[in-house]
């Protein structure tokens, strides 16, 4: 027996009304709950209740005044707990408000639901009644299936609760409410009580309260082999399975549609991946941009991925072909993630860069590789076509054309989703479709180990969830058809990708020995298991409760996120401002010229301007020097006046140096300008030319010089040091060695003649020379130089008959050509001598102090004149005593001005009797001198001539 007393307040001048309600269970069918309503204070009013098995009876005693004009009416709630419940209410007259509870049960054993209604009873005049019923429906996890919907009713527990309200006249200011969301109705409409539980108002106040009750539905097979998911139905209480719109594509690339069709399609414009075929959704399609990524233009890759929604336009393109590098763009302006702008987001989630459309429930990823696209069947369902096929758990209609027509093969559907593309002017929708690359290689191909993995033990928790058989075909092909590219690991990410769809996680890419290795940027580890949204600093309260995991660069162990828009990995959460270095809260620091203190609370970093000491007026003299503001060392906020010298603001300018010079110049302490200054360069000059010490120097052809590391001092260049080229010198008797022109050695050139004498000796005689034979005085030998040509001659003197007797005894003489006797007379004059004589000599006015010793020869020689019977001609010879000898001496002259000079005059050593010209003043043929001296030398040379021969 349970017992309820429930007080309720009223304004003034109403009542306050007590109700008591008593449920007796007892084990017979059925059982009876009365209810006392009181319209009075202090009455009682009875109210019974039938339920099916249960009889309950509740007391309820109202107490306070009745408002004036107000009819008693008693109410009857009947319950049966079946299917439907069915409640029942009599209604009498009560006055102010009057709350009533009815609970019934089937025994202390048995789980029959129990029902809780609140009931608001009308006033006599205007007020219908009201009932709510409240409930709760097990709920499981889903997925999405083809569409179908199970409705079945399950067990559930149900509490109903009925309150009573009567309205107060018009003078009542206020009163008690329903605390339901109550459905007031008249006649016999239905209306939904909270969970689940549908109420239908039969006739004549009573009403009908049928809860909702649903059984498991059986799990469907999606056809993309990936796991249904349960979905709320449309009336909020039950569920049932769907398959999601799944789509992924990579490598070069491979698709699997959104019922699982795999294919490949080499096609390098740009594509529809995804469009509503029923416009619902204002400008709204997912596009693929796809280009030839290998140097034969057979295979293709994904470039740029393309969402479209309403009013924006987003761009994933790759940075860096065949990387996970991507740059995201929204309507061509380059934009920094998270990105959330009219209901679209953009984000990070490991290596992926995901779009998000909420109200859609619509999520597309790309990383540079691969894409996958996710959407729901309750929005997409049958409603889809492109590249992606139509989503509806069928394909055999995948491959479905734009007209609606179903292609032989997606190969060929995939080539008539183009769109115009300015930047690909060679692509127009309607063109020729793509001829595909033959899987088969002309030659027999192993595929990768790489491959291998997808079917091994790396990959095999995810073979019960997502089959890897597409996924290895298409690994097969990459690395058969481009296997320098290394486009097989794309195969193995977006298989490891969906089966983190699938929530598998795998750590496949520590076993491909660095073919498919992740490097991830300082700061951060690779994770092949991370959360598709990392825990910041800002989103560390939120409970995360997804299963789902990412691969990715995460902040190591002990150190998280500081927030999705600040890539900085932090230990505390304190504050990190545009330099990106972490703060702790309090800490004081300056950014940009400016003090800042990291605070808690508000936006975290406060900052001022920052404050420079004051500083030494600077002042800049002297030539050269001007002021400048240099970056302070210890404080690179607040510069420092510095004298920074230019010497470009310098007056004086360097000289022009001579050759073997140079200009050094030097800044003296404390200045600016330089002093500038020619030094030798410690070279030789030649010719206007510098040569370094040890080098060779070109003089003349003649001459071998160098460059040495001696230096003239007059000059401070280095001297030349020369050496004539090694000459033969010696020239046999008669030959003289003469410079030959542009030669550097000379030549022995006969000068004069070479006579052999009788006696086998040489005789060299000088063109126009005359010389005895040393053993014979009366053979004479001559040399002549004729036309450039030396001729030599040998004369023999014939002498006069002689008679010695008819000279006088000691007269007997040789005649001057020491050849003929003669007799000589007795008063001959002197031989020719040296004779000495002292006497002053007087130069131009200037005197020798004393005499001075000088020679002169003196005497008579031989001429004579003879008749030559060869030459037939008169032969004469002249001979004059002349000096053949002499010296240069020298005398001091003194002058009248009372200096001194030295004087050279001449010192005859020795004289000799020496042949000269003879004048002729007439001959027989009349001719001149010269001509008489040529004639001379021809017969002296023919006379030789005949001599030689004879």
């Amino acid at each position: 027996t349970t017992t309820t007393t429930g007080t309720g307040s009223t304004p003034t001048g109403s009542h306050t009304s007590t109700i008591s309600t008593t449920t007796s269970v007892s084990s017979s069918s059925t059982s009876t709950a009365s209810t006392t309503l009181s319209p009075t204070p202090g009455s009682t009013t009875t109210l019974t209740v039938t339920t099916s098995g249960v009889t309950e009876t509740s007391s309820a005693t109202t107490s306070g005044s009745t408002p004036p004009g107000s009819t008693p009416r008693s109410t009857t709630v009947m319950t049966e707990i079946s299917s439907p419940v069915t409640t029942t209410a009599t209604q009498g007259t009560l006055t102010g408000s009057t709350a009533i509870t009815t609970t019934a049960s089937s025994g202390p054993s048995s789980l029959v639901p129990t029902v809780s209604t609140i009931v608001s009873l009308p006033s006599v005049s205007t007020t219908p009644m009201s009932v709510t019923t409240s409930g709760t429906t097990p709920t499981e996890s889903f997925t999405t299936t083809s569409g179908t919907t199970s409705k079945n009713f399950t067990t559930i527990t149900l509490t109903t609760t009925t309150t009573t309200s009567v309205s107060t006249p018009s003078n009542y200011t206020s009163g008690p409410t329903a605390t339901s969301s109550a459905v007031t109705t008249v006649g016999s409409d239905s209306w939904w009580l909270c969970d689940c539980v549908n109420v239908t108002c039969i006739e004549d106040n009573i009403v009908q309260v049928v809860p909702i009750i649903c059984n498991p539905p059986p799990k469907p097979t999606c056809t993309n082999g990936l796991s249904p998911v349960p979905v709320i139905d449309k009336d909020g209480c039950c569920w049932h399975w769907e398959c999601d719109c799944y789509c992924t594509g990579w490598g070069d690339p491979h698709y699997i549609t959104f019922d699982g069709l795999y294919y490949s399609y080499q096609g390098n414009c740009t594509y529809v991946l995804v469009e509503e075929i029923n416009k619902k959704v204002d400008n709204f399609g997912v596009y693929i941009d796809n280009y030839h990524c290998d140097t034969r233009d057979v295979v293709s890759c994904p470039r740029t991925l393309i969402v479209r929604h309403e009013t924006q336009e987003v761009r994933i393109a790759v940075v860096k072909p065949n990387t996970l590098q991507v740059e995201v763009t929204v309507n061509k302006q380059a934009v920094a993630l998270p990105y959330k702008k009219f209901g679209l987001s953009i984000y990070e989630s490991g290596i992926n860069r995901v779009v998000e459309i909420p109200e859609l429930k619509t999520n597309v990823t790309y990383n540079g590789l691969s894409f996958s696209i996710r959407m729901p069947y309750s929005l997409f369902g049958n409603n889809t076509h492109g590249q992606c096929g139509i989503c509806n758990n069928n394909t055999a209609d995948d491959c479905m054309l734009p007209n609606g027509n179903i292609a032989e093969n997606c190969e060929t559907m995939a080539d008539h989703w183009q769109v115009d593309d300015p930047s690909k002017p060679q692509c127009s929708p309607g063109l020729s479709p793509t001829k595909a690359p033959s899987t088969t290689p002309m030659q027999p191909c192993k595929e990768s180990s790489i491959c291998e993995l997808l079917l091994g033990s790396v990959f095999e928790p995810c073979h019960e969830f997502v089959h890897p058989e597409k996924y290895y075909a298409a690994c097969v092909f990459d690395s058969c058809l481009v296997p320098n590219l290394d486009l097989e690991c794309s195969s193995l990410q977006i298989y490891a990708a969906t089966c983190a769809d699938q929530s598998v996680c795998i750590d496949w890419r520590s076993h491909t020995n660095g073919v498919c290795s992740y490097k991830c940027p300082s700061g951060k580890e690779y994770r092949a298991c991370g959360p598709t949204k990392e825990i910041t600093c800002k989103s560390s309260q939120q409970n995360e409760t997804s299963t789902k995991q990412v691969e990715g660069c995460f902040c190591p162990n002990g150190t998280m996120l500081y927030d999705t828009g600040v890539d900085v990995c932090v230990k505390t959460c304190g504050c990190v401002g545009v330099d990106k270095i972490p703060r702790e809260f309090g800490e004081k620091f300056t950014v940009d010229c400016q003090d800042c203190i990291c605070l808690e609370g508000g936006n975290g970093i406060v900052c001022g301007p920052h404050e420079c000491p004051k500083q030494n007026k600077t002042t800049c003299d002297g030539e050269g020097f001007y002021e400048v503001n240099e970056v302070n060392s210890e404080d690179s906020c607040c510069p420092i006046v510095t004298c920074k010298c230019n010497t470009s603001l310098c007056t004086a300018k360097a000289p022009k140096c001579k050759l073997g010079f140079e200009i050094h110049s030097y800044i003296p302490s404390g200045q600016c300008c330089p002093v500038y200054q020619c030094v030798p360069k410690r070279v030789c000059v030649h010719q206007n030319a510098e040569f370094l010490p040890n080098s060779s120097v070109f003089v003349d052809k003649c001459q071998n010089c160098f460059c040495t590391n001696e230096v003239n001092v007059s000059t401070q260049l280095n001297i030349i040091s020369c050496e004539h080229i090694p000459c033969n010198t010696y020239c046999k008797a008669g030959y003289e060695l003469q410079p030959v022109k542009g030669e550097c050695c000379g030549r022995c050139v006969q000068t004069k003649c070479v006579i052999h004498t009788a006696d086998n000796s040489e005789l060299i005689l000088s063109p126009g020379e005359f010389k005895n034979d040393p053993y014979n005085n009366c053979t004479i030998y001559s040399c002549a130089n004729i036309h450039n040509q030396l001729i030599s001659s040998t004369s023999e003197i014939t002498c006069p008959a002689f008679n010695e007797e008819s000279c006088k005894p000691g007269t007997i003489t040789l005649l001057p050509n020491g050849c003929c006797k003669t007799c000589a007379p007795l008063d001959s004059s002197t031989p020719c001598s040296v004779r000495e004589r002292t006497d002053f000599i007087t130069y131009r006015g200037c005197r020798s102090v004393d005499r001075v010793v000088m020679t002169e020869c003196e005497g008579t020689c031989g001429t004579f004149s003879l008749y030559s019977a060869e030459a037939n001609s008169m032969e004469h010879s002249c001979s004059c005593c002349r000096e053949s000898r002499t010296s240069v001496r020298k005398v001091e002259l003194k002058c009248p001005t009372g200096h001194s000079i030295s004087h050279e005059y001449i010192y005859v050593e020795s004289c000799s009797c020496q042949d000269t010209e003879c004048s002729s003043s007439q001959s027989s043929e009349s001719q001149s001198t010269e001509e008489n001296d040529k004639a001379r030398t021809l017969n002296r040379i023919k006379r030789a001539i005949s001599l030689t021969s004879k």
